[in-house]
Formats: structure tokens, C-alpha cells, sequence
């Protein structure tokens, strides 16, 4: 598969809400007139810099609101291209390991194991584009395969 140009990757919908997500939590105004590339610069991260943060460790407050904003912008997503409300909910332990789900209806579209959470990130917002669209496309056809529990 080859990478979304710069500013098609940029104007997809996907990194438009997750741009929304990331502004909705910062209450105090923050980010304010931050680019879209900065805003979700906090999202990149290399192999290298994946292999300097300790495989034990706590997640901390700042890396679970990213975590909640990419599920929440996936969940805006789903409900958007499956015309139907979509929840997102994570259970994440002190450890950083848990789960992450996304709802419609009595459906589970989205149900993701999630582990080293204090280590998420994506090598480039390109292949962070690639994983929603994969998660996207998945709950949307399951939502397509089962309307009567969706609608539940």
C-alpha cells in the first residue's frame, strides 16, 4: 500500500476528527492556533523512540486522552459512515493494559486488546490513517451484516 500524500492525508476525515478530539480536551485553550501536524504530533511515534520508553511502565494521564481521543474519533467515524450512535468505552489497569470497545447499538464493532498503552503511538500519522481505516471498515460492514442488533 503506498502513503496517503501529505495533504490529502491531512484533509481525510479521519485526521479532521482527530484534530476535533485533541481540541475537545484541551479545555483551557492550549492548543489554540496550533497546526493540525502539531496538534497530532504527540500520535508519531518512532521505533526508536518506542524502544527508549521502558516496557514496564504507567500510563499517564496525557498518553490515556490521546488514547481516548483516537477511539472517539473512530466512534464519530463509525456513526457517521453507519448512520447509526457509536460509543466508545476503555478499561485501561494502572499497569497500562485493558481493553477498548466501540458500541452501536447492542453491536461491538471495534474490540481491541490493548497492552503497553504508556507506549502508544504509530510510526507516521499516515499509518495511524491506515489502522482507523482498517477498524473503520470493519465495524462499518459488521454494522452492514447485523442492522437488527445495531438498531438494539
Amino acid at each position: 500500500m503506498t502513503e496517503m500524500v501529505e495533504e490529502d492525508l491531512m484533509a481525510s476525515d479521519f485526521i479532521r476528527e482527530m484534530c476535533k478530539q485533541v481540541r475537545a480536551i484541551d479545555t483551557y485553550g492550549h492548543y489554540d492556533g496550533w497546526s493540525s501536524e502539531r496538534l497530532l504530533e504527540p500520535f508519531v511515534l518512532s521505533r526508536e523512540a518506542r524502544k527508549k520508553i521502558p516496557v514496564v511502565g504507567d500510563p499517564d494521564d496525557i498518553t490515556l486522552a490521546r488514547l481516548k481521543a483516537y477511539y472517539n474519533a473512530i466512534a464519530a467515524l463509525i456513526e457517521q459512515r453507519g448512520g447509526r450512535m457509536a460509543g466508545s468505552l476503555l478499561n485501561i489497569s494502572h499497569e497500562g493494559f485493558g481493553r477498548a470497545l466501540i458500541t452501536v447499538g447492542r453491536l461491538i464493532v471495534v474490540d481491541r486488546r490493548l497492552r503497553d498503552v504508556h507506549r502508544f503511538g504509530f510510526e507516521s500519522l499516515a499509518k495511524m490513517h491506515a489502522e482507523a481505516e482498517k477498524m473503520l471498515a470493519a465495524a462499518v460492514e459488521l454494522i452492514e451484516r447485523h442492522p437488527d442488533v445495531a438498531e438494539l
